[in-house]
């Protein structure tokens, strides 16, 4: 027979990553950073990783909007102009 716990699994987080003080020295902050991965949940990173793909399918999809929409704005023919020297 199996007994069910009442603990709920922990949250995701909601931020990737969090910077714990302002004023760290970069070593620090790698140090702070490396440990938040090593003691991060498989869901804290499964969240992760999907919040950084969907932010770079997001930048790729602003980017080609934004080129699409340039370039059929700048679609223009000016006159060719040719000048003969005798």
């Amino acid at each position: 027979m199996e007994t069910q716990t009442n603990q709920s699994p922990k949250p995701a987080m909601t931020s990737c990553r969090k910077k714990v003080k302002d004023d760290a020295t970069f070593f620090e902050d790698v140090k702070d950073h490396i440990d938040d991965f090593i003691h991060a949940s498989m869901d804290e990173h499964k969240s992760c990783f999907q919040k950084t793909i969907k932010k770079m399918f997001g930048l790729s999809k602003a980017v080609a909007e934004k080129q699409a929409v340039e370039a059929k704005g700048v679609e223009s023919q000016l006159p060719l102009q040719t000048t003969v020297s005798e």
